[in-house]
């Protein structure tokens, strides 16, 4: 039995082994279930990990009660973290309830701002045991209520990843490398070589954003440039609509919620095992 990891501790075995652990957004009750379904039968370290939309649905209590109720009951390493935190008072209310891994998201900032922004969320931060991610660089596409253009996506520059994260301490760090949230409109095309420059100059673990939608292909090739964790939720959301739809038309006066919802859980825990299999978290527990 474990109690909840840090983002941290996970992060730092998977960019020491050269893997990726995979942070899966959750909503509600059965998408923990299908997370941690996979992980067990994947022997995967894992990440359960809120929006603010997801909290605002949920509720901070009960999604952190969730996360640390499921980490109770399972042999794999599990850490619970607030994805795309841009509130300071929000993050400091997850911190409060139990959450183990923040990210602070000052990449709206012009630079001097948002390393200002996060270096206070970080102090506070490791007082008391919490790890921190940041962003550096602004990722197209929408995250719950948070949308960035594609005019207004930026590219992450490694002088000043190095220079952030020098100057705020942060854990581990998003970079902006040619992923978005979102649905794909084309075939993303991920910039390698600025993976490699980033990596080469800052030694902490970096993370990928919107890579729901990416070739399996491409995200083997980051990780073996050094990315360690990996966020997906869109395809985990695709897999229980689709299961939930297919259903309902076979079964049109079926009024249980849980013959409803069961073979949604299952199709996303399916989801979720084939990415792990494609971040080599495979028997890293």
């Amino acid at each position: 039995m474990y109690v909840l990891m840090t983002g941290k501790e996970l992060l730092l075995d998977a960019q020491k082994n050269k893997y990726a652990v995979g942070a899966f957004n959750v909503n509600n009750m059965e998408v923990i279930q299908a997370i941690i379904g996979a992980a067990e039968e994947t022997n995967s370290p894992v990440i359960l990990q809120a929006s603010q939309g997801g909290l605002k649905y949920a509720g901070v209590e009960y999604i952190a009660t969730l996360g640390k109720l499921a980490a109770s009951m399972t042999k794999v390493p599990v850490a619970l973290h607030l994805d795309h935190g841009t509130d300071f008072d929000q993050v400091m209310q997850c911190i409060r309830h139990g959450f183990t891994s923040v990210m602070i998201d000052g990449s709206r900032f012009p630079l001097e701002e948002n390393i200002a922004f996060t270096k206070k969320v970080v102090e506070i931060a490791h007082m008391v045991g919490v790890t921190v991610e940041a962003e550096l660089g602004k990722i197209g596409g929408t995250e719950d209520h948070i949308t960035v253009s594609e005019k207004d996506a930026t590219f992450t520059d490694p002088q000043e990843a190095k220079r952030f994260v020098e100057e705020t301490g942060v854990d581990y760090l998003a970079i902006a490398v040619g992923t978005a949230h979102g649905v794909y409109k084309g075939v993303p095309k991920l910039d390698y070589d600025r993976i490699t420059a980033i990596r080469n100059i800052i030694d902490i673990p970096l993370v990928l954003h919107g890579s729901s939608g990416v070739p399996y292909e491409s995200l083997k090739k980051a990780i073996s440039l050094g990315i360690c964790k990996i966020n997906i939720d869109t395809d985990i959301r695709a897999s229980f609509a689709k299961t939930v739809k297919e259903y309902i038309e076979k079964n049109p006066d079926q009024i249980d919620p849980r013959k409803i919802l069961g073979p949604a859980t299952e199709a996303m825990k399916e989801t979720i095992k084939e990415k792990m299999e494609v971040f080599g978290s495979t028997n890293r527990a």
